[in-house]
């Protein structure tokens, strides 16, 4: 017996009652056949471990024993390879196992694990470990996808509490082949009309796709285009359809999901999209009806509501239909990037429409492409949104900046305010394009971003974690694309900048103590934590970072992060790890918000750590570690 283990292995027997109880407390024992967990915790031995011992370290033989902390803490510790240094990798607190991973690779551990204060765990030997995980299922899971099967409970408790008020469904990741026409209607470029419609009305579709010699997709004739046909004076119904079929049909592989079908719809205003297989070659066909079943085409009338949406009072009315359709999401189970995406889509559409509208009333003549920043552009909008647009504009011959921006401003202004009305609220800090400091040319803006790159000061800091996340949401993207090439080529090139930008993204700590647990302010809120400033914001800031300093385009900190991984930057299970981590994050930002709507409050990013449940906070403290471990990545990359 080790001379740190307690002679406890009687009273962990005669304990078992006890022991379940304590274990029942945290996942997956939670979710434990009794059996299965009494099976656990009768084959376990207790050990104690004093303030700084030892408990596993690398090298050496195989692991072959399971911990979980009973009481205590254990700290989990690599060598950087820089000057001794020691980098704190992780923190295991009570109810959590270790060394998973080592356990089930046979293999000895990769890590230093050391006690932090007198430190008791439940020691579960290695063939009982093998027994209980061919045993439970539940088990099995954890074990094998750890962190990730805690994820998935979040979601299901997310989908209970949603589900409520509403019917199951399929998810939002059913395969189209499930919903997709088979053996789609098809003809070739030279059929006449009369034919193919002939063909529609026998087959009782509502499309016929237009393929070349080889199967391909080159062009798609739907009911829409027969009545637009029929419409038009003098049509003669036996030219070839390709003179009349709608050119380049939208398509996606066949193991794309209802989502992406969906987004794609929404996004392009159409009602059917073609599936194709490896060759590219025409596979099915799925439409608005086809969607109908998964209850995702609401996403589809919404967007085309808002787009042909007749006056400002329409689109205020849209706003509550946005927020429904998210609780509808978050019911059956779509993921934070999903989600953000289909808000980001939707408030797209809007803004479009209002600046369409705007013009239908005054147009000032000038050429003009609306820019957005910060969270919009990274298409990472919740429910709760400001504003930050600017405008990039062209002066018409003859036509000085300050004269077309003379004539641009009232439209902003008025834009900037129906937007308000819409819910996008005013910006504080007045980065609008009814601003005149970001109403500019092509070349002022190119200017203004050089100035911005080449002088570090803090309030150019501050612009930069808003100003470098920019997209165009309405009018030529051309210009917009063509600066930030050269902004991203300049800030490459530029490494005080970045460093200076690292410098500032770490001012923003995680609200987690190294060793015990949320690390909390004063005053009578002093239990809450800003989900966005303080965990969303440190994976934005450092993404953004090593964007910038690598030239990746990308904008949206999930796409950041991949592309990283991608270009060999970010370890791919690092990367994974801070990935579910952000998602999950979101989640419980957008299901906190969603609470607020319910309860008729205004909404906020912060939530009370007290109202989270056991897993909630087990998992939010899992994802701030995450957060800690890509800081720290930062700042060995770009060291003080």
């Amino acid at each position: 017996m080790s001379k740190n283990e307690v002679k406890a292995q009687e009273p962990v027997r005669q304990n078992v009652h006890g022991l379940m109880s304590f274990l029942q407390r945290f996942s997956p024992f939670s979710d434990m056949d009794e059996s299965h967990l009494a099976s656990f915790v009768t084959h376990c031995s207790l050990q104690y471990f004093a303030d700084g011992d030892v408990v596993l370290e690398p090298g050496g033989k195989s692991v072959d024993q399971l911990y979980v902390v009973k009481q205590g803490r254990i700290r989990g510790e690599r060598d950087t390879n820089q000057d001794g240094k020691i980098d704190t990798t992780f923190e295991i607190s009570k109810g959590e196992c270790f060394p998973m991973a080592a356990l089930l690779g046979e293999r000895p551990t990769r890590t230093l694990h050391r006690a932090v204060g007198d430190t008791f765990c439940l020691v579960l030997p290695r063939e009982h470990f093998i027994s209980v995980f061919g045993l439970s299922e539940v088990f099995r899971d954890f074990c094998l996808r750890g962190v990730s099967s805690l994820l998935d409970q979040v979601t299901r408790q997310m989908q209970s509490r949603s589900m409520e008020s509403l019917g199951a469904s399929h998810s939002l990741d059913t395969p189209l082949e499930h919903f997709a026409t088979r053996s789609p209607i098809t003809c070739t470029p030279e059929m006449p009309v009369h034919q193919a419609v002939a063909r529609m009305h026998d087959e009782n579709v509502g499309s016929v796709v237009i393929t070349d010699s080889n199967k391909r997709p080159i062009g798609i004739f739907t009911l829409r285009d027969l009545r637009r046909l029929v419409a038009a004076p003098g049509q003669d119904l036996g030219v070839p359809i390709a003179q009349v079929m709608t050119g380049a049909p939208h398509t996606l592989p066949e193991t794309a999901s209802a989502f992406d079908a969906a987004l794609a719809m929404a996004e392009h205003h159409f009602a059917h999209v073609c599936l194709i297989n490896a060759q590219g070659q025409i596979s099915g066909v799925v439409s608005e009806r086809d969607l109908f079943s998964l209850q995702r085409v609401h996403l589809v009338h919404l967007a085309r509501a808002i787009a042909s949406a007749t006056r400002l009072q329409t689109l205020v009315g849209l706003q509550a239909e946005i927020a429904n359709l998210i609780q509808g999401m978050l019911a059956r189970g779509a993921a934070a990037g999903q989600i953000l995406r289909i808000i980001t889509t939707l408030n797209d559409c809007t803004v479009r429409r209002v600046i369409e509208l705007n013009l239908n009333k005054d147009d000032p003549g000038v050429t003009f492409t609306w820019l957005i920043f910060g969270s919009e552009a990274r298409h990472e909008q919740t429910l709760l949104t400001d504003q930050d647009n600017g405008i990039l504009f062209q002066c018409a011959p003859g036509q000085t900046e300050d004269q077309a921006r003379a004539a641009l401003l009232p439209l902003a202004k008025r834009i900037n305010n129906d937007l308000a009305a819409c819910g996008f609220s005013l910006c504080k800090g007045n980065i609008m394009a009814s601003n005149p400091e970001l109403c500019l040319s092509a070349q002022e803006w190119r200017q203004w971003y050089m100035r911005l790159i080449a002088s570090s000061t803090p309030e150019n800091l501050l612009r930069s974690s808003i100003f470098l996340d920019l997209r165009a949401v309405w009018g030529d993207v051309n210009p917009v694309e063509s600066m930030f090439t050269e902004i991203l080529s300049t800030a490459r090139k530029n490494s005080l900048f970045q460093k200076m930008l690292a410098t500032n993204a770490l001012h923003s700590r995680v609200p987690l103590h190294l060793f015990r647990g949320f690390v909390f302010g004063r005053g009578p809120d002093k239990r809450r934590i800003d989900l966005k400033t303080q965990g969303l914001t440190p994976f934005v800031d450092a993404a953004r970072v090593f964007a910038l300093a690598h030239g990746i385009r990308a904008t949206s900190t999930l796409e950041r992060i991949e592309s990283l991984t991608e270009a060999g930057v970010f370890d791919a299970r690092d990367a994974n790890a801070w990935t579910e981590a952000y998602g999950l994050i979101q989640l419980l930002r957008m299901q906190n918000q969603q609470r607020q709507v319910h309860e008729q409050k205004e909404l906020n990013n912060r939530i009370n750590i007290d109202s989270l449940n056991q897993l909630d906070r087990r998992i939010l403290r899992e994802a701030l570690r995450q957060a800690q471990r890509l800081q720290q990545t930062l700042e060995r990359a770009y060291p003080g």
